[in-house]
């Protein structure tokens, strides 16, 4: 949570999303990120920070999921 910024993300699958904010889970006290895609109909989605936050591995090759790349 330190390292979280809001503004602009790509996902290592190549969309961009603006994330909005951190929010707590009311029963698990998980903390969630807020975001929005920024393409279609901008779909407002929630993400765990944990795995917004991790590395994930496609066709063995190590990605960060959601790389930042400009302030809001």
């Amino acid at each position: 949570m330190k390292n979280f910024k809001v503004g602009k993300y790509r996902h290592f699958k190549g969309k961009e999303y603006e994330a909005l904010g951190l929010a707590t889970h009311s029963e698990t006290g998980e903390t969630l990120v807020i975001y929005r895609a920024l393409y279609g109909e901008g779909a407002v989605w929630v993400r765990p920070l944990s795995m917004w936050e991790e590395q994930v591995e496609r066709d063995g090759i190590t990605y960060q999921r959601f790389t930042y790349i400009e302030e809001k």
